[in-house]
């Protein structure tokens, strides 16, 4: 899902649910005093402090606006260094993050769409934080892991091209979920380039001012709804293996710390729950399940890397987490096709009461999640 995810329209109307999916993000009461505030309106993006040193840095961000907002932080080129989505209007959220010194934009984006309102910041010095082995090590672990499946993506990406462009609408559509997995295992890296997944993974109501349509959820809607797959699909097909080729060589060279494998696992869970939960990502063809299953496995994947840290720094969260990550497991398990089987029942066969109960195992898991950063930082 691009960083556009979901139209302002479509965030207001589950802004309850995702306010409760955000975990860190609760009714404002308060703010760390060692935390640089943000504060989000409709109109303004306001900063407590513009220069501050390196190392971990925590931001309290307050959305005071009516709108659902978004916070990131991001280098002069538009790298995403570290973000937090679906801060609804009244809420407040709090993200841990590892920054480098450099300089950087903070930006919100009231009603999740644009460049954002943004304010330049200055980190200074050389921000050597503590020294730890086991994350050194997790770190280069999860490096390898997106590696690993940017490396197994494209390949089936190239199968679901050359159905498309074979013109075989039904193998298409049946390579369309399995060449999505490793993407979805791994978002918040690929989104973090901030040029890649615009091309190939925004939805329709997601598109910016005078963008052009490309990418899975384009050909998606020619599979389902339009049933064909001419040449202009197969041109779409083309660009599509191309942009994934172009992720698959740049993903290893991705700027990742523990924090922000800590908050990407927390994106995950937020992707499920503004996209999955809600059936507005895979719209067409149903497949949001597929989707989820892949959200939840990257999240997991980088929480077991972190458990050794996190464990000796808050063993109470991390024995929340080992009894919610099962849960949501088992609980989608009742929708796989067969047992132990990567393909999951259409998703619009799923009803409001099993959607319900879906969208509460996310929540039950999220809300730890999210404190799992400040849990390897300290």
């Amino acid at each position: 899902m691009s960083a556009v995810r979901m139209s302002a329209v479509a965030a207001a109307g589950v802004v309850v649910a995702v306010t409760a999916v955000t975990g860190c993000a609760e009714k404002a009461d308060g703010k760390a005093s060692d935390a640089i505030t943000v504060t989000a309106t409709d109109s303004t993006c306001e900063v407590s402090r513009t220069t501050f040193p390196a190392g971990h840095v925590q931001l309290a961000v307050e959305n005071k606006g009516s709108k659902v907002t978004e916070v990131y932080v991001y280098t002069p080129s538009d790298q995403i260094v570290t973000e937090r989505e679906n801060i609804g209007p009244g809420t407040k959220a709090t993200i841990t993050a590892e920054i480098k010194a450099g300089t950087y934009q903070i930006a919100c984006k009231p009603g999740m769409k644009g460049d954002g309102i943004r304010q330049k910041i200055t980190v200074t010095g050389k921000g050597a934080a503590k020294g730890d082995a086991r994350l050194d090590a997790a770190v280069a672990a999860y490096r390898t892991y997106v590696q690993e499946q940017a490396d197994q993506t494209v390949p089936v990406v190239q199968q679901f091209a050359d159905a498309v462009k074979a013109g075989d609408v039904e193998k298409a559509k049946s390579l369309f979920a399995p060449s999505r997995v490793g993407w979805e295992r791994t978002e918040p890296v690929a989104e973090s380039f901030g040029d890649i997944d615009p091309l190939t993974d925004t939805r329709e109501d997601g598109l910016e001012d005078g963008q052009k349509w490309t990418g899975w959820h384009r050909l998606e809607k020619s599979l389902w709804q339009d049933k064909k797959a001419g040449p202009e699909e197969g041109a779409l097909a083309d660009q599509l293996v191309s942009d994934l080729k172009d992720w698959q060589t740049r993903v290893g060279k991705a700027d990742i710390t523990a924090t922000s494998m800590a908050n990407g696992a927390k994106e995950l869970l937020d992707e499920v729950a503004t996209g999955k939960i809600t059936g507005e990502e895979d719209r067409y063809s149903h497949t949001d399940l597929s989707d989820f299953d892949a959200n939840v496995e990257g999240a997991l994947k980088a929480y077991e890397l972190l458990k050794p840290v996190a464990a000796e720094n808050d063993a109470a969260l991390t024995a929340e987490l080992d009894k919610q990550f099962p849960a949501l497991t088992a609980l989608l398990d009742k929708y796989r096709k067969s047992g132990g089987s990567t393909e999951f029942v259409s998703y619009d066969t799923v009803g409001k009461d099993q959607r319900k109960e879906l969208s509460d195992a996310v929540n039950a898991l999220a809300e730890p999640l999210s404190k799992l950063a400040a849990a390897v930082a300290k």
